[in-house]
Formats: structure tokens, C-alpha cells, sequence
């Protein structure tokens, strides 16, 4: 029989083996409990088929361009989100690293040896002295080697589908550091811009309360007013200017922070004060089951539970032998003084060619249940893994909903704080026109002052956690990111 042939029958059949099969389970994303619609949505816009197309940046919709221009730094300069990008960046060097283990390794080697040997020889009488000689070798050798793991088992198989997993689990990392920090920094800016309106509102109130102590002085000094009243004036004034350079190292702080999300030194960073602040913005809602597409935290979460699931595979393919195909040839020469020593360029001639080729199987027969325990350690990742991804699931669930009652309940008691400081500043109105008539003493005016500059902070607050509640939901949403932007 013709053995060629019957090698290559054989290196086919492998070959075809190969191709088939592939040890451990199968991966099915597990099953999480999805409600079929949120609990605090009642009332709220779902969204429709056009709302999940790309539409550009989700920090479009508050329409502010400062903003813009220092959320698009964030991808660029964040140091966390360089980070996680240069951690996707070797996730994907892992994959290809895999990859090449389907191939066959090719290894060339050239070397020249040279050695020395004495040989003993004898005289030319029986009973002669004994001599030896010194003999120089000559070992030249250039060879080619290759070596081949036929995949039978599937191992290579899964250690390639894992690292394709985790490197899709990387790229999830990347996109929800990246919707962290961009949501963290529009945060840090509304809070901002709160501020200036905060600042604002106190330096008329220090204008107001300055203009009320010469009020006070002027009828303190006409004698128709206490000097309590005077002292109580000021006492104001200065608590209100307090107040003002307390909010400075607030709004210092801020941008500081701002400064360090996008990537750069607070000293370089200066932003420049407003007293304007963007509508809140109407968020179309998601259905419970797409948010699982949505968010990249949870995709991550799932894409490292595929991963385990490979690696089960991987040790169980421990439990077979490994089958590897090498071969290696070249020529070698080897000449000593007696003969006639060739150059190195007359290496390559047919007499001093040489091969090998074959292949080898290797099992381990004991190792003390090794093979077990590392199939029962790949078995316990992935169950912690299909826990964490349960849990993100349930945590991004609680994030939306927790958004979305903020936003409701916020909006009410946004108009009853306004109504709140509307009728706070008309009672100082009427209460210092009474002073001024003489009817209340001057603590009156304190009091009605005290409560109207409150009742606008207060209002000014609820601005800022409403617009932070909006960037939750959004961020929450998944920022319009979904999963088809992983790598295939």
C-alpha cells in the first residue's frame, strides 16, 4: 500500500475530527427576570422604534454647547477612559495570540560547531609507547522545524471563543467608563451652573441687605429705631457674605473636578460664569427588555459569563491526550582534518539532507485529580459570573426606576417650591414696606428675609437634582449606546 497516501488519509480524517468537535457546554446567555414594563414609567414617553436610532451625542438634547465642548474631551484626555481602552486594546491582542495556535509554528536554525578530540595511537612495536592525537570536528547544520497541536478536542477552539468573550466584555468596560465619566462631568457642570445662579441670588440679597442697614442706620439716627435693629441688619449682611464666599470654594471644587475628567490640570481650566441653564429635557423611556441591549455594563457583565462558559471547556479537553503533528529537516555535515573539509556553502547538497515527520500523542495518566479540581475551579467562575451578571441586571433596573420617580416626584415639588419662594419674596415685600411704615419691628423683615432667600436656594437645588436625575436616566439608559457596537 501506498504509506504517502495513507499519511495524508489520515492527516485528512484528523483534519475533518477537528472541525467537529469541541468539548464542554455550550454557551446560552442565562435567563434573568424581565418585567414588562417599569413600575414608575406610568405616564412617561416609551420609545418609540425611531427614538433607538443614533441621533448623536445623548447630551445633544440639553442643547448647551459648553457642555459639548468639554464632554468631547472626555474621550480623549480621561486618563480612566485611556485606561480602559489600552486594557481593550490588549483584550484584543489576547484574542489574536489564541488565534495563531490554530496554525502550524515554524522554527529555522543554523549553527556551526566546532570540537576537538584526542584519539589514542600506538607505536610501531607491539610493546611501543602510546600516543594520542588531537582531532578537530567540523559540525555544520541548518534546519527548518514545525510543530502542529491538531485541535481534536476543541481546546484551542474555546480558548479562543473566551478571549473573544472577554475581549467583547472589555469593550463593554470601555464604553461604560467612558459614559461614567462624561455623566460624572455633566453632573459636576449643572451643579455648576447652580452655583452661579446661587451666587447671583446672594450677591443681590448682600446688595439688598447692605441697601437695609443704611435703612436701619438712617432711622436709628433719626431716633426711630432700635439699635437692635442696626446690629440685626448687619448681622444679616454679613451672614449673607458668608455665605457668598462660602459658595466660591464650592464652585472652585467643581471645576477643579471638571479640570481632572477631562484630563487636564485644574490650573488650566477656567469656566466661565452663567446665569443660564438648560430646560430640563423630555427622555423617551426604554421596555425593561431592551435595556438589556442598552446598557454596556450589562453586556459586559454577560460577555464574562460566555467567557467562563469556554473555559469550562478548556478544562475538559485537559482530560485528553493532545495530538500534535511536527517534522523537521535541513542538512547537516560533519568533516574532520582526514577529509577534505568543505566550505559552508557546499552544506546544501543532497547528501547532507535530512528529515523527520510524524506525530506524537501525549496523555497524562495521574496528577492526583488535578484536571478535576480545575474543572470544578472554571465551574465555580462561571456561576459567580451568571451572579454578577443577574445582579447588574437587577441594579440597572433599580438605577431606571430610581431615575425615574427622582424625575416625578422632582417636577411636582419643583413648581411647590416654586410657589413656595414666589410667595416668600412677596412677604418680604410687604414686610419691609411695614417696617418702613413703623407697624412690625425690624426682626419681622429678618425673618421674612431669612425665608425668601432660603425658599430660592431651595428651588435652585431641586433644579440641580433634577438635572442630575436627567443625566441619570440617560446614563441609566445606557447613555444610546447599545450591543451592536462590540467588536464581532
Amino acid at each position: 500500500m501506498n504509506r504517502p497516501l495513507v499519511a495524508n488519509a489520515m492527516l485528512l480524517s484528523l483534519g475533518l475530527l477537528t472541525a467537529c468537535v469541541s468539548v464542554g457546554p455550550n454557551y446560552h446567555r442565562p435567563a434573568v427576570e424581565t418585567p414588562p414594563a417599569f413600575k414608575e414609567a406610568q405616564g412617561w414617553k416609551v420609545a418609540e422604534p425611531r427614538d433607538a436610532q443614533a441621533r448623536g451625542n445623548w447630551w445633544d438634547i440639553y442643547n448647551d454647547p459648553d457642555l459639548d465642548s468639554l464632554l468631547r474631551q472626555v474621550q480623549v484626555s480621561n486618563q480612566n477612559v485611556v485606561l480602559a481602552e489600552a486594557r481593550y486594546r490588549q483584550a484584543l491582542a489576547l484574542v489574536g495570540t489564541a488565534r495563531a495556535s490554530y496554525f502550524p509554528t515554524l522554527n529555522a536554525a543554523v549553527s556551526t560547531t566546532r570540537s576537538s578530540n584526542s584519539v589514542p595511537t600506538v607505536g610501531g612495536s607491539t610493546a611501543g609507547p602510546t600516543t594520542s592525537v588531537s582531532r578537530t570536528n567540523t559540525f555544520d547544520r541548518a534546519s527548518l522545524t514545525t510543530s502542529w497541536e491538531l485541535d481534536v478536542w476543541g481546546r484551542i477552539r474555546r480558548i479562543v471563543e473566551s478571549n473573544r468573550a472577554a475581549a467583547q466584555a472589555s469593550a463593554g468596560d470601555l464604553a461604560a467608563a467612558l459614559l461614567s465619566a462624561q455623566t460624572t462631568l455633566a453632573q459636576s457642570y449643572f451643579q455648576l451652573r447652580i452655583v452661579d445662579l446661587d451666587l447671583g441670588l446672594l450677591e443681590r440679597s448682600t446688595d439688598a441687605y447692605g441697601r437695609a442697614v443704611e435703612v436701619t442706620q438712617n432711622r436709628y439716627q433719626a431716633g426711630v429705631a432700635a439699635r437692635s435693629d442696626v446690629t440685626q441688619a448687619e448681622t444679616q449682611l454679613e451672614t449673607a457674605r458668608a455665605q457668598l464666599l462660602d459658595l466660591g470654594i464650592e464652585r472652585a471644587t467643581l471645576e477643579h473636578a471638571i479640570a481632572v475628567l477631562i484630563g487636564k490640570p485644574p490650573a488650566a481650566v477656567s469656566i466661565a460664569r452663567t446665569d443660564q441653564i438648560p430646560a430640563m429635557p423630555e427622555i423617551p423611556l426604554a421596555l425593561p427588555s431592551e435595556l438589556l441591549e442598552r446598557r454596556p455594563d450589562v453586556a459586559a457583565a454577560e460577555r464574562r459569563v460566555a467567557a467562563a462558559n469556554a473555559q469550562i471547556g478548556v478544562a475538559r479537553a485537559a482530560y485528553f491526550p493532545t495530538l500534535t503533528l511536527a517534522g523537521t529537516g535541513g542538512y547537516q555535515s560533519s568533516t574532520t582534518p582526514q577529509g577534505t573539509p568543505p566550505s559552508f556553502s557546499r552544506l546544501f547538497e543532497l547528501p547532507n539532507r535530512f528529515w523527520s515527520v510524524g506525530p506524537s500523542l501525549a496523555e497524562t495518566l495521574f496528577d492526583a485529580g488535578a484536571r478535576k479540581y480545575q474543572e470544578a475551579q472554571a465551574i465555580a467562575v462561571y456561576d459567580q459570573d451568571v451572579a454578577s451578571y443577574r445582579q447588574t441586571v437587577l441594579t440597572a433596573f433599580q438605577d431606571v426606576e430610581d431615575n425615574l420617580v427622582s424625575l416625578k416626584v422632582l417636577e411636582k415639588e419643583a413648581l411647590a417650591e416654586r410657589a413656595a419662594a414666589d410667595a416668600a419674596g412677596e412677604t418680604l415685600r410687604i414686610t419691609e414696606n411695614q417696617y418702613k411704615a413703623g407697624t412690625v419691628d425690624y426682626l419681622n423683615v429678618v425673618s421674612a428675609q431669612n425665608a425668601s432667600l432660603t425658599a430660592e436656594r431651595a428651588f435652585r437645588d431641586i433644579t440641580n437634582r433634577s438635572l442630575s436625575a436627567s443625566v441619570g436616566l440617560l446614563k441609566a439608559l445606557g447613555g444610546g449606546w447599545n450591543t451592536g457596537a462590540l467588536p464581532q
